[in-house]
């Protein structure tokens, strides 16, 4: 599929772009385009990786000319690039608005002005029943996305997206923080321990993204399925991991947070198709032919059932050791410990 392409990446130095490096340099692809703002964190994997296949694109999803520049003769694109952290987007969110929302129509614009054939945009579960800034603009972000396919032919640009849960051991989460709290003796700062959460790995991050890649129809947005526990389960496998005896500190629930993340709302579920390992949720493309909101509904979605980490299959103690060792960022640890 990538044979002689050219793959740009927004928001490319963050933990999900140097997946899609690990995983496409040893192939026949023609280019890797990372760009992003933070010319420190290129410089950091322009040593790491050392490939002539990558080039480097200083610039930022709120300029448009910045992104419209970095995609001329761009084949496929993924967009990555977002404000991610609730707390952040809480207390700045005209901040979330400008790089999520307003950065995505620039994102999807240059990809149509510049005749890109596909591009994938990542979104998250806070996007569904947001009750964050982070969430409300993820949210957006969809919704501007699907109405941008509404109006491009899929033959030139095909638009998409997927969604998904918590990636483990990605930069900002909880279990980087769980083993840094291990390492210096800190309590482990558990919110709830009946909280809920997906754990997803980054390849498995990287597979959903090819998975919509490969069958996209325009507008779609894809899940994958995926298996979740509760944080003090998680708290408790980590400190078997790693043989340790912090404590489990109950902080609370932090502002912005559920008890549990949803991956598809009740309306989704009812027309989503299950593909086996993923959903595919096709587009909404009723227009604004208003008689129809007031005359046709569905009795189904009364019926139906969200998706969410309460629902999905739980994992216990010993599944979840056995997930965190199959990650590279815990065995690296594991090995400084």
């Amino acid at each position: 599929m990538f044979k002689d392409k050219t793959l740009l990446i927004t928001g490319g130095t963050g933990s999900f772009g140097c997946a899609v490096l690990s995983r496409f340099l040893e192939t026949d692809i023609r280019e890797i385009r990372i760009f992003s703002r933070d010319e420190k964190k290129q410089d950091d994997l322009r040593k790491k990786f050392a490939s002539g296949k990558i080039s480097w694109h200083i610039g930022d999803v709120r300029d448009y000319q910045s992104v419209s520049t970095a995609m001329i003769g761009a084949d496929y694109v993924f967009h990555a690039a977002a404000l991610k952290q609730v707390p952040s987007c809480e207390f700045f969110p005209l901040e979330a608005v400008k790089t999520n929302i307003l950065g995505t129509e620039n994102v999807l614009s240059a990809a149509v002005h510049n005749r890109v054939k596909k591009v994938i945009c990542l979104s998250t579960d806070k996007a569904v029943y947001p009750i964050n800034a982070m969430g409300i603009s993820k949210a957006m972000m969809e919704k501007v996305t699907v109405a941008k396919s509404r109006t491009i032919d899929p033959a030139v640009t095909t638009i998409c997206a997927t969604r998904y849960g918590n990636v483990m051991a990605s930069r900002g989460s909880v279990i980087p923080l769980f083993v840094q709290q291990i390492k210096s003796g800190q309590p482990l700062g558990v919110t709830d321990p009946r909280m809920t959460r997906y754990l997803m790995s980054l390849d498995e991050a990287v597979e959903l993204v090819l998975f919509a890649f490969t069958n996209a129809r325009q507008g779609d947005l894809f899940v994958q399925k995926a298996p979740a526990s509760t944080i003090g389960d998680l708290a408790e496998a980590l400190k078997q991991v790693f043989h340790a005896e912090n404590e489990i500190k109950i902080i609370g629930t932090r502002h912005g947070e559920k008890l549990y993340e949803t991956l598809l709302t009740r309306e989704e579920a009812v027309h989503a198709e299950d593909l086996g390992q993923y959903y595919r949720v096709p587009a909404d493309t009723r227009d604004l032919n208003y008689d129809k909101y007031f005359l046709d509904g569905s009795e189904n979605v009364s019926h139906s059932e969200e998706y969410n980490s309460h629902n999905t299959w739980r994992l216990g103690v010993p599944d979840i050791k056995e997930l965190l060792l199959s990650l590279d960022y815990i065995q690296e640890e594991l090995r400084g410990w």
